[in-house]
């Protein structure tokens, strides 16, 4: 046997929920291969209001071996089943965007086909009716899916939780896996004369911090990915024109729990509900080029339900991306990389992906392959171009006339993959297939249907099935689906039973 690969110095520049991610994926995960230190600074605080996360937050709590019941008691968590769109296709309108399927493909042949077959008779209910996830979160009840092929395995779930409380929580994580932590602000950055790599961080008290690896996590700064290596930035803000938030916490208003985050369309973009265990994450996302910061802040105040527990704070931020993720030695993990907006809570999953695919291309022994950070770079660039065509397609597929605002982003044009996207489902309801990325059949027949974007054909099998016949077996489902939901406890008492049973485990 040869000897072991001696271990990667890697340095993460930045704390926070990036950061701190960073740090316990790699110490966990490559344990042996990866030497992980983190530097960050007291006085630069982080971003954090209340984060919504997608369901595959829950593969990288799992695969650190991290106790979900503890981890949501520390970060005051509640579960997620999807979004409540509401006034986005046209005031009055709303859907829910589920973590899971609509009923089952039938003799090869989509559901939404056979649904679609069904309101050309008048004969379609909600099509939410036939989805698991989306009758338990309307109805408020929560339940871990089953593992097996029963209707109970049909949905997944994410999380709700504090962003500054799930920082600290994985920097204590790491630091137990032996993540070495230096408080400090960072003066000057050393690079070698040849090769242009980074080799050290120079901190205010004159601290060294050497590395093989450097992962920028300093946020929308960008210290060493955009400031110190030029790496340019990629603006999207000609689509995706939301570049502020109006963030505000407040107290819950009503007993109630609702596993779910609402995304609401107001004049000048969206806000948000973010249930939480202590309290409720209030927020307008908006477009400065519309509306003013002190008119985000009164709508917010006037919108808001429960009592505000804070004034109004204002975030700022840039749609769009680093034209390159890793460049020499240094890779941007978060917003140092690039960052959409909150629309469909795809923050967190944006930066686990980047530490997902560092970890399967990582430089072990040290020498980074060109092909590994070119492949890095590609697939990073995918998962961005896809998540944008998505949230764009929430603002696109629209009706709306009643501001400059939602008239802007109804009679833009769209990014040629998007548009294509579109034609496909206008001419025949079809999906565009791909083995990689983010937001798969589901969700685009959420946004496509719940804002009214019927297509002009689809699947011609279905109407070799009587219609009636086909009215009956979908409520055959819709009532397997209501059954199902009444075996669930509420929200909150689900909750409550995990807090009951970590408590015994103490």
């Amino acid at each position: 046997m040869g000897e072991a690969p001696t271990p990667v110095r890697v340095v993460v520049l930045g704390g926070g929920t990036a950061g701190w991610m960073t740090a316990a994926g790699l110490a966990g995960l490559l344990p042996g291969l990866a030497r992980v230190s983190l530097i960050e600074s007291e006085e630069i605080g982080i971003v954090g209001v209340g984060e919504a996360t997608l369901p595959h937050i829950r593969s990288f709590v799992e695969r650190l071996g991290i106790d979900e019941a503890a981890f949501m008691k520390a970060t005051h968590a509640t579960y997620k089943l999807g979004i409540d769109f509401r006034d986005f296709g046209r005031i009055g309108q709303s859907y829910i965007h589920p973590f899971g399927s609509f009923g089952e493909e039938v003799q090869g042949v989509g559901f939404h086909h056979w649904w679609l077959e069904l309101a050309r008779h008048g004969l379609a209910r909600d099509l939410g009716d036939y989805s698991l996830a989306v009758a338990a979160a309307r109805a408020n009840r929560f339940r871990p899916p089953a593992e097996d092929d029963s209707l109970a395995s049909t949905y997944g779930y994410a999380y709700q939780f504090d962003a500054t409380l799930f920082g600290p929580f994985m920097r204590q994580f790491s630091l137990n896996l032996g993540v070495e932590r230096h408080e400090g602000r960072v003066v000057a950055v050393e690079r070698d004369g040849a090769s242009g790599d980074v080799t050290a961080l120079v901190l205010a008290d004159g601290r060294r911090i050497a590395g093989d690896l450097f992962v920028d996590c300093s946020g929308f700064r960008s210290l060493l990915l955009g400031q110190e290596l030029g790496e340019a930035w990629e603006d999207w803000a000609h689509w995706l024109p939301c570049d502020r938030a109006a963030a505000m916490p407040c107290a819950h208003a009503s007993a109630e729990l609702r596993p779910y985050t609402t995304a609401t369309a107001m004049p000048a973009g969206w806000r948000w509900q973010i249930p939480l265990q202590h309290r409720m994450g209030n927020g307008y996302v908006f477009s400065s080029a519309h509306l003013s910061e002190d008119e985000a802040c009164a709508a917010i105040l006037a919108a808001a339900e429960g009592t505000p527990l804070a004034e109004p704070r204002i975030l700022k931020f840039r749609p769009g991306r680093r034209t390159r993720s890793w460049s020499h030695n240094v890779i941007g993990v978060g917003l140092a990389s690039g960052f959409l907006e909150p629309l469909e809570s795809t923050s967190i999953y944006l930066a686990q992906m980047a530490i997902t695919y560092l970890i399967e291309l990582f430089p072990v022994g040290g020498v980074i392959d060109p092909r590994d950070r070119d492949a890095f770079n590609r697939l990073v660039d995918m998962e961005y171009d896809r998540v944008r065509d998505f949230l764009i397609l929430h603002y696109h597929a629209t009706t709306r006339d009643d501001s400059d605002f939602w008239n802007h982003v109804r009679t833009m044009q769209v990014p040629d993959s998007l548009a294509g996207k579109l034609e496909l489902w206008r001419q025949a309801g079809r999906i565009a297939k791909y083995s990689d990325g983010l937001f798969y059949d589901a969700s685009w027949i959420a946004v496509f249907i719940g804002q009214g974007l019927l297509p002009e054909a689809h699947d011609p099998r279905t109407a070799l099935i009587d219609p009636n016949a086909l009215a009956r077996a979908s409520e055959r489902l819709r009532l397997a689906v209501a059954g199902e939901v009444a075996t669930m406890p509420e929200h909150r008492e689900y909750l409550a039973r995990e807090a009951a049973r970590l408590a015994e485990a103490a």
